[in-house]
């Protein structure tokens, strides 16, 4: 469900503040004139494109922040690159340069201003930048801002700004093709514009992604893709406000709130600070300061008695507390600045055990077992992402019971707003670094300039309170230790070019990064590269760190029962593929292209040069059989996904306190296609993630059955412990019970409690596995509250009976009735090419059972009925009625 958006609630907490505490001014001397009106843009002239794209050469209207890509694609001379196989056709774009420009009015009380500076807060990603003719800046950094002065080149009247975006292919390829040796890269282009093994991705700062991953397209972006401003002020600028937290407990906050002054002289300043406690009540203190020209950074130290702490989602409320400065001369405010925050401690805890050494998050003195997903880059181009996907994405995450998402390091730092909204649903962030898994150059200038872009980033999140970890990059470390690229490129180099390479990246991501979190925000914790062990031996290993495992799905292709055979200290990627809802295939590909081996389709399928549809087909045939048809295939690809990646999570579940995470890869899609995503490209819930919804649950009855036993668990976050009930039903298809056993259980606080250890034979005493089910339940005074069936053989091995499904809808279209005569396994509701999300989905329904279903949805009633369609496993597969 799409969430209003919030992005305006501070300030107006902040102004209706102000009413409550007279003398709080809001005038503020800083000035910032919005430079995002206006703009044109044109293929730069001399580009080799020029001649194949005549009218891409002329002026046309741009849109920034944004893209040449979507301007393009605004003015229609680029077909939509997510369409059927138009990414081919869109891959000039990112090899040419291309030229900005805007002319924009500056009046005489700005000129007056002592420091007037253009300030661009994202340029993609090498760019010259000239005023009124005069060269300011030469940009080289997709995730830094670029802040010049500009008062000189200024005049009264309309200015001239341009921006030149020069191709980071076309930039580095000809100086890469000159080196010794290309570093291991990612992915090779599907397209032929860089040489096999040659990826000039790896010495660029900017999202690896858009070069081409094996869950997205190619579509290397150049543009001003975010906010341009003017700002103008004069005695001093407040450059930073922070909240430090040095000490969080539940008696008391002792907090430092830090300015960053930019002062143009020496002099006395009064700084005054006021904040608003989650239930409304108000402080202030105020402080003389001792400013000197130049820059300034003033520590004022608060202390909050018994603080409402922020918590993470199940824990508490995720408590933000208002802060706001202001900053005067001679009693006039020059200067303010708004924070929203919560006051929380978090601690990456490590300490040796009988497994090894842990891997778990505390927050505020409490083990968190974290549950959540990795996230991907929303979409191709950033500039489409707006506040309202943000909002409903982490909705879903809400939604699905998870507490932590890992924003994966091949991507780009997200928007204010998604922090900002994690911080309110109480979802704890795992921050990556922007480094995606190819190995990083040595040199100096690389650190120096990936130290500015961490300093900023860090700088303005470092008071969200969601933010849990920084993380120096994804897969780097691991990758130089294990992958065929990176040993195949040691072994020809030799040891002592390998060497100075292995300590450049040692020094980047065990160094620099570490130091800018150290520095900058000392209360969260640091952690170099996931998987590590955080240079404590090999990455990737079981008992030491985290760990991502591939060899279900990847490598050897094993089956997802393979997940029982590790169990990590904290599982921080693994996954299975699925294929998007039929209405989201529809959406990119002609009613021809919907077959297993149509080349469309394989367009839309990143693994293994397309090979992927094979893969996830015989992932599909292992467990279930061979489909009947295509929409077979893609139903039954997502519950192969959804049972898989349950499996995995609940194991995980279940081993607490040795595991202590599961974040399976991928919660998100970047386009319409065959990815690991549980949500899809327009935010359509999947099987899997209506199955995190459960397996995620705060309390749940975990059976997992290996080897001919069944070992039952009682998995609980609560904090408190409690007495119920176990109650073991076995049941044939059709309905008979065969035996059933209630017991009573002690549901230990943050654990995970041993249940029992049955057998095949004792559970089924006699009776045939092929027709049989085991109901697992657990029971609060006398309610089930968790529900898991064990089955006792692989799907496609059952006899499962036709479940005779009906489903009423109400007249309002809001309730959906679903009942089943006989065992229903893996029921799926669908309503066609009309949205709509149920409160449940892709669940089992016992003999004679039925369930209340919420429908939301735009359409009305009679459209959703009409479009209504219910499946179930019965029938989905060769060989079924």
């Amino acid at each position: 469900m799409t969430r209003p958006d919030r992005s305006h609630r501070l300030p107006a907490l902040l102004c209706a503040l102000a009413l409550l505490l007279p003398g709080w001014s809001r005038a503020e001397a800083l000035h910032t004139q919005s430079l995002d009106a206006g703009w044109q843009f044109r293929l730069a002239p001399g580009d080799s494109h020029v001649p194949a794209h005549p009218r891409a050469a002329q002026w046309l209207p741009a849109t920034v922040p944004g893209t040449a890509q979507t301007d393009l694609l605004t003015a229609k001379l680029v077909a939509d690159p997510f369409w059927r196989d138009n990414e081919a056709k869109i891959q000039w774009v990112g090899l040419s340069d291309w030229q900005y420009r805007s002319s924009f009015i500056v009046d005489a009380a700005t000129l007056a201003r002592n420091h007037v500076e253009l300030v661009f807060d994202g340029l993609d990603s090498f760019a010259d930048v000239t005023l009124n003719g005069h060269k300011l800046l030469a940009a080289d950094n997709m995730f830094r801002r670029w802040r010049v002065p500009a008062k000189a080149w200024l005049h009264a009247g309309a200015n001239t700004l341009e921006v030149t975006l020069h191709s980071p292919i076309a930039r580095l390829q000809p100086w890469l093709l000159k080196q010794p040796y290309a570093l291991p890269g990612e992915f090779d282009s599907a397209f032929g514009d860089e040489p096999e093994g040659k990826q000039t991705a790896n010495y660029v700062r900017k999202a690896a992604y858009q070069y081409g991953w094996d869950w997205g397209p190619r579509i290397v972006t150049v543009g001003i893709w975010k906010d341009v401003k003017l700002e103008s002020w004069d005695a001093l600028r407040l450059a930073g406000f922070h909240i430090a937290q040095p000490k969080v407990t539940a008696d008391v906050a002792e907090l430092q709130a830090q300015l960053d002054i930019q002062a143009d002289a020496a002099g006395a300043a009064t700084a005054t600070l006021r904040w608003r406690a989650p239930d409304g009540t108000t402080q202030s203190l105020r402080r003389d300061i001792a400013l000197q020209a130049g820059d300034n950074h003033i520590d004022l130290p608060l202390r909050i008695d018994h603080p409402q702490r922020w918590w993470p989602v199940g824990y508490g409320a995720p408590n933000l507390y208002d802060f706001h400065v202001d900053v005067a001369l001679h009693g006039e405010v020059v200067a303010g600045a708004d924070r929203e925050t919560g006051l929380r401690s978090v601690e990456l805890r490590r300490q040796k055990d009988q497994w090894g050494k842990s891997f778990e998050f505390v927050v505020n003195g409490v083990p968190i077992f974290a549950k959540g997903a990795n996230v991907i880059p929303m979409d191709s181009f950033p500039n489409r992402v707006t506040t309202a996907r943000i909002d409903a994405m982490l909705q879903s995450a809400r939604d699905a019971n998870m507490n932590m998402l890992r924003i994966w390091g091949g991507g780009y730092y997200l928007e204010d707003a998604f922090y900002a909204e994690a911080d309110k649903l109480g979802l704890m962030v795992w921050q990556d670094f922007m480094f995606g898994g190819a190995i990083t150059p040595y040199d100096k200038a690389f650190r120096d300039n990936a130290r500015i872009e961490a300093t900023e980033q860090v700088d303005r999140l470092r008071d969200h309170p969601s933010i849990a970890v920084w993380v120096g990059n994804n897969e780097v470390e691991t990758a130089w230790e294990s992958w065929d690229t990176s040993l195949d490129f040691q072994a020809k180099q030799g040891k002592a070019e390998s060497q100075r390479v292995e300590q450049g990246m040692r020094e980047l991501f065990d160094h620099t990064l570490r130091d800018v979190v150290a520095s900058r925000s000392p209360e969260v914790p640091y952690w170099p590269s996931t998987p590590s062990s955080d240079y404590d031996g090999k990455a990737n290993v079981l008992d030491n760190g985290d760990y991502h495992y591939w060899n279900v799905w990847s490598g050897k292709a094993l089956p997802a029962s393979a997940y029982l055979d590790v169990t990590p200290r904290f599982q921080s990627e693994y996954g299975l593929q699925s294929f998007p809802a039929m209405a989201t295939l529809r959406s990119v590909l002609d009613p021809s292209d919907l077959s297993i081996d149509s080349p469309v389709l394989r367009a839309h399928q990143k693994f293994d040069k397309g090979k992927g549809n094979q893969r996830l087909l015989m992932y599909v045939e292992r467990e279930y059989g061979k489909p009947k048809d295509f929409a077979s295939l893609v139903y039954l690809s997502q519950v192969m996904q959804a049972e898989g990646i349950q499996l995995a999570a609940e194991h995980l579940r279940a081993s607490r306190p040795q595991s202590m995470g599961s974040m399976y890869w991928q919660l998100n899609d970047v386009w319409p296609g065959a990815t690991w995503a549980s949500i899809d490209y327009y935010g359509r819930w999947k099987a899997l993630q209506y199955h995190a919804k459960r397996f995620y649950a705060p309390l749940r009855v975990v059976a997992i059955r290996k080897g001919g036993h069944a070992q039952v668990s009682l998995v609980s976050d609560r904090t408190e412990a409690f007495d119920a009930e176990l109650r073991v039903r076995v049941l044939d298809m059709a309905g008979k019970t065969l035996w059933e056993r209630t017991q009573p259980a002690h549901v230990a606080a943050l654990a995970s409690t041993p249940a029992g250890d049955y057998t095949d034979a004792q559970l089924l005493r006699g009776a045939d596995p092929r027709h049989t089910v085991a109901v697992f339940e657990l029971l609060d005074h006398g309610k089930s509250v968790s529900r898991h069936l064990l089955y006792f053989d692989d799907a496609k091995n059952l006899a499962l009976p036709d479940p005779g499904l009906k489903a009423e809808l109400s007249a309002d279209g809001h309730r959906l009735v679903v009942s089943a005569q006989h065992l229903a396994r893996e029921v799926w509701v669908d309503f066609g090419d009309l949205d709509a999300r149920l409160s449940d989905n892709a669940f089992d329904l016992l003999p004679g059972e039925s369930v209340t279903l919420h429908v939301d949805s735009a359409a009305d009633a009679a459209a959703l009925q009409h479009a209504l369609t219910v499946r179930s496993l019965y029938g989905a597969t060769v060989g079924t009625p």
